[in-house]
């Protein structure tokens, strides 16, 4: 069986980067999940001392913590600036762009639309600096019931689809005079999006490698089993399973933004025992 890997897939630009401050921070914990994938999380505790606390509460006499890739809330930061904790802001840079313009469009008096996860931390934190009504939603059919301004400014969570996101703008245009457009999709994320399904129009099985609480991966395995319904989305290579792969001749494997090299490796060697000895 062929086994191919996308050409865009794995850990981004954000995310490399807030590992390498997390190691090099002297062993500074995190505050919620620095990326999502336990495995790297489990490795970074293990070999650089970075315990991950899940909310400020938790630090109890910390003096130095590491802002997790997804950022915090606007409250959160104030709080541990106002109390002397040194903070080492890892914010992916296209996340603080929709904080950025949450902020200046909401102190212009636009109402702001946000398109994601309404517990997902980063849009969380993109709210908390949000001054006028602000509505976050993942399908325009949620806009309808909202008595909605004339001034609108949307934006969206930097992973999820450019598809879905273009008709919740185009719903806006049709309800209000003035409507900001703002694509904060991160180009990584479309980058990774296009090359899954690229992939997924040639294979027979597909697996997508990612954590299970991750927003991108979850998206990737959407599209990839909107186009190859053999498809699937593991975070361990002990959740392949054999018969994933009788009688499949083409095998591609993408993985989440946050999924690091050293587990797309584990997981296409597991493929590779499986596909060859399915007892293995």
């Amino acid at each position: 069986m062929k086994i191919e890997i996308a050409r865009d897939c794995g850990f981004c630009f954000g995310v490399k980067r807030a590992v390498k401050i997390a190691e090099e921070s002297g062993g500074a914990p995190t505050i919620g999940e620095l990326i999502h994938n336990a495995q790297e999380i489990e490795r970074l505790e293990k070999d650089y001392g970075v315990k991950t606390y899940a909310s400020i509460e938790e630090l109890k006499g910390e003096k130095k913590v590491v802002v997790r890739t997804h950022g915090i809330t606007k409250g959160d930061l104030q709080t541990l600036q106002a109390d002397g904790v040194e903070v080492v802001d890892a914010t992916c840079p296209f996340v603080q762009k929709p904080q950025k313009i949450a902020r200046e469009m909401s102190e212009k008096g636009y109402e702001i639309v946000v398109f994601g996860d309404a517990n997902h931390p980063e849009v969380r934190g993109v709210v908390s600096y949000c001054e006028t009504p602000t509505y976050v939603v993942l399908d325009e059919s949620e806009l309808e019931p909202i008595k909605l301004s004339s001034k609108v400014a949307v934006l969206s969570q930097t992973t999820k689809k450019a598809e879905k996101f273009g008709k919740i703008v185009a719903y806006l245009t049709r309800r209000c005079k003035e409507v900001r457009v703002f694509n904060t999709i991160c180009n990584a994320t479309l980058k990774n999006q296009d090359a899954v399904r690229d992939l997924a129009t040639k294979a027979d099985v597909m697996v997508i490698v990612g954590g299970k609480n991750s927003s991108n991966t979850k998206q990737l395995h959407l599209i990839a089993k909107s186009i190859c319904q053999n498809s699937y989305h593991v975070e361990k290579e002990e959740e392949l399973e054999a018969a994933w792969f009788e009688g499949k001749k083409f095998c591609g494997v993408s993985a989440g933004a946050s999924t690091p090299e050293w587990i797309i490796k584990k997981i296409v060697a597991r493929i590779e025992k499986l596909s060859q000895n399915p007892n293995f």
